[in-house]
């Protein structure tokens, strides 16, 4: 006798599984102070890249060269590496040695 679509297979025992669902992880992008980045170039990568306002982008920027190194923002995984990438790409571009760095939170 063939079995019949939707049947068990006779064991009775019920499976339960927890699924765990996590959130992403999340990373720090940290600008670097250095000699030789201007301010205005980093205040416009803030703007043009990080999509900071422009008040945000230079409060910002004080803080890095103030203080050594400011977060200018928290991103999952793939889109911190790839802001830090670009905005790292267009300061090479512009001959400027700007260091961008990616945490975990």
């Amino acid at each position: 006798m063939a079995n019949k679509p939707n049947q068990g297979t006779g064991t009775g025992a019920a499976t339960k599984q927890k699924i765990r669902i996590e959130e992403p992880r999340l990373y720090k992008v940290i600008f670097h102070n250095d000699d030789f980045t201007t301010m205005e170039f980093v205040t416009d990568i803030l703007r043009t890249v990080f999509n900071k306002p422009t008040e945000e982008a230079v409060v910002l920027m004080m803080k890095v060269h103030r203080e050594g190194s400011a977060v200018v923002g928290v991103y999952s995984y793939d889109v911190a590496m790839t802001k830090a990438s670009l905005a790292t790409s267009m300061a090479r571009q512009e001959g400027f040695p700007l260091n961008i760095t990616c945490e975990p939170e």
